[in-house]
């Protein structure tokens, strides 16, 4: 997969990831942008280590599930990280 179309589907990948988290989630397209690429990353690091998994096929279903489910693990833990106000113990 060409690295224009491995930024494509992390933005799609982030972009579906928030639409199906519940609440709000700050950021704009940038922070999805970049939640979704290293969300696609994440996915196809795991599904290429537990299910041996090939994340080089753009239209690929397997490729496309493990980047929205990277996604959404990111968006969980950005989330954790980001929601936590400072002097709140």
């Amino acid at each position: 997969m060409s690295f224009l179309a491995f930024l494509i589907l992390g933005l799609i990948a982030g972009a579906i990831a928030k639409a199906i988290m519940p609440g709000e989630h700050g950021g704009g397209w940038f922070t999805t942008l970049i939640l979704g690429v290293v969300g696609a990353m994440l996915g196809g690091w795991l599904g290429g280590l537990i299910f041996g998994a090939d994340m080089g096929a753009f239209w690929s279903l397997q490729s496309w599930l493990l980047a929205i489910g990277g996604s959404i693990v990111v968006l969980l833990l950005f989330g954790l990280f980001a929601g936590r106000k400072e002097g709140a113990h």
